[in-house]
């Protein structure tokens, strides 16, 4: 259905948007669910903050691991569907790339902490200006892994295929 609306969308477009458009499909893609993304984990740190009372560092704690779940979880399969197009035949596929997808988001979680850490705590920049560019930084980090590591594409007879099919 999504699919069917994007082409619409696109179909309006003069022909030079449309050539546009699916050259860069891929990265709008991205760009697009990311920014879904990043709303997914507002309203849940904020949901996760209203509703589970608690002292401030517990309720901090908890608000954004359960943001970071529930937006790296929609992260997860949007990018996979839409963006990658990364199909998987068995279980043991999807639970490979689904392992690998978190992992990288944990890695650039990880590699956040420590650009806050060094720039924001020993260095004293802004903590708008540090988040403002970790984000960009994390953005394309996280695009570059899965598009390297997680739904890289497969070699095969001289020709590229998914690395997954059908799951």
């Amino acid at each position: 259905m999504f699919e069917k609306i994007i082409k619409a969308c696109v179909g309006i477009l003069p022909e030079k948007f449309q050539k546009l458009y699916y050259k860069y499909e891929e990265q709008l893609m991205y760009a697009f669910f990311g920014a879904l993304t990043t709303l997914i984990s507002i309203i849940t740190k904020l949901l996760a903050f209203y509703f589970i009372p608690g002292s401030p560092a517990w309720e901090s704690t908890f608000a954004v691991a359960f943001s970071w779940i529930c937006a790296v979880t929609f992260a997860f399969f949007t990018n996979k569907k839409y963006v990658f197009k990364n199909e998987t035949q068995t279980k043991g596929e999807f639970w490979k790339v689904f392992v690998s997808f978190y992992g990288a988001r944990g890695i650039t979680f990880f590699a956040e902490e420590a650009i806050f850490l060094v720039f924001y705590n020993w260095l004293g920049f802004s903590e708008v200006i540090v988040t403002f560019a970790s984000q960009v930084i994390i953005f394309i980090a996280n695009y570059i892994l899965s598009k390297l590591f997680v739904f890289k594409k497969q070699k095969s007879s001289g020709k590229e295929t998914p690395k997954n099919e059908n799951l």
